[in-house]
């Protein structure tokens, strides 16, 4: 429940080539992959927005699967267009990472939340194959681990874009995993998956924090629209931790 394009991993080690980019469904792109070095002017107060976006987007997603579990119409709706809603993802990534320097702060917000309710609707159908006390304790997990994880890539010294060609062979290996599970199927090679995804989830949740806490996004013009795509680069570790985690945890708890 991610995406990826394969990209030269050299972007990890502060040139500016592209980074891996990822989703919680499918394959598409990724704001991040136009990491680069810090710009000035955009370094003030970027990570702390970028933290009330996604927020506000994961309270957005989870209304908007509260409202479709809600009903069966809608699941029902959902289900049938489930593609449809995947492909129209895409396209809202796409879209806001390659009109990012053309729109103002207020719609790249918007298309920011119009992203996360179509996810929320996405989640409904996932959410509906594990009762409640599964979601709850993988919601709480990944909760717990985003926010180490995110506390880690604040305060550390180290620069984590030495572990970053890791990350990127680390992601490709579970796309292509993952991809191999919907055909061959078993429980526990999708185990496996959500314990590697989780351990590959934390790292970049490390490293994206650190990243935007330094401003590298160089290609963004201005502080508010910087902040929009690092809270979409936030937002897109967090729900993966989670999806990880439901794997992890959702094995004997399915309906």
């Amino acid at each position: 429940m991610f995406n990826t394009t394969p990209n030269d991993p050299s972007r990890y080690d502060g040139t500016g080539a592209p980074d891996a980019q990822r989703g919680p469904v499918g394959y598409g792109w990724d704001p991040r992959a136009m990491s680069a070095r810090p710009v000035a002017g955009i370094q003030e107060g970027f990570l702390t927005a970028s933290f009330v976006w996604m927020f506000l987007a994961l309270l957005v997603s989870a209304i908007t699967a509260f409202l479709t579990l809600s009903s069966p119409g809608a699941m029902q709706l959902v289900a049938n267009s489930f593609l449809l809603l995947i492909i129209g993802e895409f396209a809202m990534v796409i879209g806001l990472s390659a009109a990012i320097n053309r729109i103002n702060s207020t719609v790249a917000v918007a298309m920011l939340f119009v992203y996360a309710a179509l996810n929320g609707a996405l989640f409904s159908v996932i959410l509906a194959m594990y009762n409640i006390g599964t979601v709850t304790t993988a919601f709480v997990g990944a909760a717990g681990i985003f926010g180490a994880a995110a506390l880690y890539g604040y305060v550390t010294g180290r620069d984590l874009t030495s572990i970053g060609g890791l990350l990127f062979a680390g992601l490709i290996g579970i796309v292509i995993a993952s991809i191999a599970n919907i055909f061959i199927g078993g429980s526990t090679m999708s185990f496996v998956i959500g314990v590697v995804g989780t351990l590959l989830f934390t790292g970049l949740t490390a490293f994206d924090v650190q990243r935007i806490k330094n401003g590298r996004l160089a290609f963004v013009q201005n502080r508010e629209n910087a902040s929009v795509l690092g809270a979409l680069a936030l937002y897109l570790d967090f729900v993966n931790l989670f999806l990880m985690l439901l794997r992890v945890m959702g094995g004997g708890s399915r309906r």
